[in-house]
């Protein structure tokens, strides 16, 4: 792993950021949280790069609010802008 940031899927769409944030600082020092509450996934941020292995090693197939948590290292963000021809 070679980055900080963290795909977080499997969420229950009722889950709030401040749980999110709750179950990440066990971690280590978490610098944001976004969630996407209706779609079932987010992304978490920690301040180091063991910080983030260790997450995702103890979290991944977890179950959180009667869900198997899926974390992942975030991909980077493909270029969202549209080429015209």
């Amino acid at each position: 792993m070679q980055g900080t940031k963290l795909y977080v899927g499997n969420l229950d769409y009722s889950v709030t950021y401040e749980q999110l944030q709750e179950l990440f600082t066990k971690y280590g020092e978490v610098r944001y949280v976004k969630l996407f509450e209706d779609r079932g996934f987010g992304f978490v941020e920690m301040s180091k790069q063991a910080e983030a292995e260790k997450a995702k090693e103890e979290l991944n197939g977890e179950e959180f609010l009667g869900r198997r948590l899926k974390v992942n290292e975030a991909r980077p963000q493909k270029d969202k802008r549209r080429r015209h021809y």
